[in-house]
């Protein structure tokens, strides 16, 4: 059975967006080496559409910085799953599933193959309930939003979710890294 891996990035006040955080050349090697195992992306509209074409131009252009590069060639080379009713197509990598997001990733955990690094807040406590999480990485910034989509709107999970923590990285930014497993 696959590992199913969530990610994301998070202010100190638990609200989720690119435009919060300031990832420095540090930062973007974390994130590039967390997807070594990683042969599957399972986004939801949202996310996709803030990481591609973005990423796939810098891939191509090479016009980030060295860090930022070698994630956008790694992030460009693994295979995506897009959950979403409304995004009428995408690339060659992409494949678009209409409906059941959990049932989908169940499948697809069940398959073979890598690790599948799930990055979509609108589907996360749907997943959740499932039980289909094994590893949680949440970054986090040092800014208070005070606004903006939250990592996981109050009441919406049944029960309670117990991780443990398995590894923390400080960042010289002021970024701390948390990798999770569920207990």
């Amino acid at each position: 059975m696959r590992k199913v891996k969530f990610c994301m990035n998070i202010s100190l006040d638990g609200y989720c967006d690119h435009t919060i955080g300031s990832p420095s050349e540090e930062l973007m090697e974390y994130f590039t080496a967390s997807m070594d195992d990683v042969d599957l992306l399972f986004y939801g509209r949202v996310m996709y559409e803030l990481m591609f074409p973005y990423w796939a131009d810098v891939a191509r252009d090479k016009s980030g910085s060295d860090e930022e590069n070698r994630f956008a060639e790694r992030l460009c080379s693994i295979e995506r799953v897009v959950v979403s009713t409304t995004l009428n197509s995408g690339d060659g990598m992409t494949r678009i599933v209409r409906s059941n997001p959990a049932e989908e990733l169940l499948r697809l955990k069940q398959g073979k193959g890598g690790a599948i690094s799930v990055d979509s807040v609108s589907m996360l406590p749907e997943i959740i309930t499932a039980g289909l999480i094994d590893e949680f990485y949440l970054v986090i910034h040092p800014v208070i939003a005070g606004q903006g989509r939250q990592l996981l709107p109050a009441g919406s999970l049944q029960q309670l979710l117990r991780l443990r923590l398995t590894e923390t990285k400080i960042f010289q930014n002021g970024c701390v890294a948390h990798h999770y497993v569920r207990q």
